[in-house]
């Protein structure tokens, strides 16, 4: 597999990173009778919803572009308190997917976690596949929230000293 790297978010990366949100919603807009133009409209109200509300609550975030041999593939949004680790959002383009990449980088977030003893938490809406991936990795639901979304925890094994 080709070398994954993160770089922090610019102000630049603003219409890469609508473009990772807007892939991600790809089946979702097939399901609508609207216009391209409607469509990104609607995408671009929405990307710009989510990314005052994280602002808004996730004061701390740190935003990275995943990279590959130096391109932009994908997004990363954290966030570390003394509580937890936070995925907010993984999402990688499209021809990115299924090849590895977010499992490596969800599984150095959990090595991260591990290291600090605290447990790495993400939300996920129900409908989304990936679930299974983070079941597999060992994440647990552990609530609903806002009836979207469940939270999933994964916590480190800590050895007895």
């Amino acid at each position: 597999m080709p070398k994954t790297t993160l770089r922090p978010a610019t102000p630049e990366d603003n219409l890469f990173y609508y473009r990772v949100y807007a892939s991600t919603r790809t089946d979702e807009m097939a399901l609508v009778n609207w216009t391209a133009e409607q469509k990104d409209s609607f995408l671009w109200m929405q990307f710009n919803a989510q990314r005052e509300h994280y602002r808004l609550h996730y004061p701390q975030a740190e935003y990275q572009v995943i990279l590959q041999e130096g391109m932009s593939i994908g997004r990363l949004i954290t966030e570390r308190s003394k509580n937890q680790l936070l995925i907010m959002d993984i999402a990688l383009l499209p021809p990115y997917r299924h090849a590895g990449i977010g499992t490596a980088l969800i599984q150095d977030l959990m090595a991260e976690a591990a290291q600090s003893c605290l447990p790495l938490v993400l939300r996920v809406e129900f409908f989304n596949p990936v679930i299974r991936l983070y079941t597999r990795l060992g994440f647990v639901k552990t609530r609903e929230v806002n009836s979207v979304y469940h939270e999933m925890v994964w916590t480190p094994v800590v050895s007895p000293v």
